[in-house]
């Protein structure tokens, strides 16, 4: 498995020792676990823009949220806001 070196301030590193030990875990855990997590939500951010991202880029899609969201529509075919 291959490693990689962190810097921390020292009071980084104290802060990291307290929150492992009321987790009762090892710091080398806490750090993994906590960059596993963010890893995880990078990844679904990046897939949710991407759902985001085709959904508004279908032409179908404008039509389906009308659909979807009547009262949300202007009235009488006008373009412009809602009341």
């Amino acid at each position: 498995m291959s490693a990689l070196n962190v810097d921390f301030s020292d009071q980084e590193l104290q802060d990291l020792r307290e929150i492992a030990r009321e987790r009762g875990m090892t710091m080398k855990a806490l750090v993994r676990e906590a960059t596993a997590a963010d890893i995880a939500r990078h990844r679904a951010l990046k897939e949710a823009a991407e759902v985001f991202r085709r959904f508004f880029s279908d032409p179908a899609a404008e039509q389906a949220f009308a659909d979807a969201f009547p009262d949300d529509e202007p009235r009488g075919g006008a373009p412009g806001r809602a009341a």
